[in-house]
């Protein structure tokens, strides 16, 4: 029953949270532990009696077997990119997770081969470290998803489509997609009796003839969004420049206006988690995106949101990577 008690408490907290303002990254913590604690409570009540005896190996054979196999997987698919897209960093991503999930285990052998305790102590500070990471990793995931299912709220003043790049001066699929799903924003606004701005943002790049902004220009007019409600922002070079050149644009206009952020599913939390933290009254939805690259693509995030957080997570790691080297020196002293 506590397990019960305290993931309905958890799963409170959440929705208070929720209501409150639902771009916060934390929410997704509290909601993994509700759900993990009510799930452990609905498990213990199925399973009664012996058959926790059978269920705890099981849990700890299935348990590296399960990390093996995401391991498998993330390498299978950093291929894949790199098949696809080349040799580029964001592209090798799941390869480093892939490869990062294997070394404890190869620790594990060299432990047991050679006998030396200090590499049974460096395994077990890599794997609370990496147990850490992979919690919050689970967390952001699962927020995410979940953030991404949230439905549109219409009545917006501004639909801001952030860029994704240019290939020779052209759209590439991603931004069109993104694009296109600002297109259905805008159609259902005026089809509702609303004319809001549509905000093209992105900046020229080095090895770009035209900005971002004006090809995602000409890429709406044509598509028949009226020529007086595309704006361009064509200073910006990432997504916190892309927020704060339109606030500041919108702020030229008028009054600060309510916004609808247009980007990719995958790219949905963080730039809300941005937009609250530049304080903008803004809400985020996602344009759909090719389901090989998502992996890859989630992984960026949430490497953006751990740098973004930096010295808190520097701080648990730090301890967690202390903890088995000082319990082995306090038990030798």
């Amino acid at each position: 029953m506590l397990l019960l008690v305290v993931g309905v408490v958890l799963l409170g907290v959440f929705a208070v949270r929720f209501g409150r303002d639902r771009r916060r990254l934390g929410h997704g913590v509290f909601l993994l532990l509700g759900l993990g604690f009510v799930g452990a409570w609905v498990v213990g009540r199925i399973i009664e009696g012996d058959r926790t005896v059978v269920l705890a190996p099981l849990v700890v054979l299935l348990s590296p077997l399960l990390v093996l196999a995401l391991a498998g997987l993330s390498i299978a698919n950093g291929a894949q990119l790199v098949r696809r897209e080349g040799w580029r960093l964001p592209n090798l991503l799941p390869l480093g997770l892939g490869i990062a999930l294997l070394t404890p285990y190869v620790v594990l052998v060299l432990a047991l081969l050679t006998e030396n305790i200090w590499l049974v102590v460096l395994l077990a500070s890599l794997t609370m470290t990496i147990s850490y990471v992979g919690f919050l990793f689970a967390a952001f995931l699962l927020y995410s998803l979940c953030y991404g299912l949230l439905p549109y709220r219409p009545g917006m003043d501004a639909i801001v489509v952030h860029g994704a790049g240019l290939v020779d001066g052209e759209v590439t699929p991603l931004l069109a997609a993104r694009l296109d799903r600002a297109i259905e924003v805008y159609r259902d606004e005026a089809g509702a009796g609303r004319a809001p701005l549509l905000i093209a943002s992105g900046g020229r790049g080095d090895d770009e003839e035209v900005s971002e902004a004006s090809a995602m220009g000409d890429y709406l007019i044509d598509r028949g969004v009226p020529e007086d409600r595309v704006v361009l922002e064509d200073r910006s070079g990432t997504t916190e420049e892309n927020l704060l050149f339109t606030k500041r644009l919108l702020g030229e206009r008028g009054p600060t206006t309510r916004m609808v952020l247009v980007t990719s599913n995958f790219h949905m939390l963080r730039t809300a988690i941005l937009a609250r933290r530049l304080d903008l009254d803004a809400e985020v939805t996602g344009a759909k995106t090719a389901f090989y690259y998502l992996p890859s693509a989630f992984l960026r995030e949430f490497a953006a949101l751990l740098v973004a957080y930096k010295w808190s997570n520097a701080i648990v790691a730090v301890a967690l990577v202390s903890l088995p080297p000082l319990a082995l020196l306090a038990t030798r002293g």
